[in-house]
């Protein structure tokens, strides 16, 4: 039998959606071992003053195993 534990985490990047979404599992990994999947609870963007997006943003939940 295997406990889960989910937290959560949020993430950002200048680049888009999934790259914020990669760099925030890769640093969870980073400080929990045994991560098995996550999900993107919220995404937003911060726009510029010239109208431009400039950054990605993304709330993610993780789950790993205890």
């Amino acid at each position: 039998m295997s406990v889960a534990r989910v937290t959560e985490i949020k993430a950002s990047s200048p680049k888009s959606f999934e790259d914020a979404i990669q760099a925030g599992v890769a640093r969870a990994s980073k400080t929990l071992k045994k991560v098995k999947a996550a999900w993107v609870q919220n995404q937003e963007i911060l726009v510029d003053d010239k109208g431009k997006i400039s950054e990605f943003r993304v709330q993610l939940k993780v789950t790993f195993i205890l």
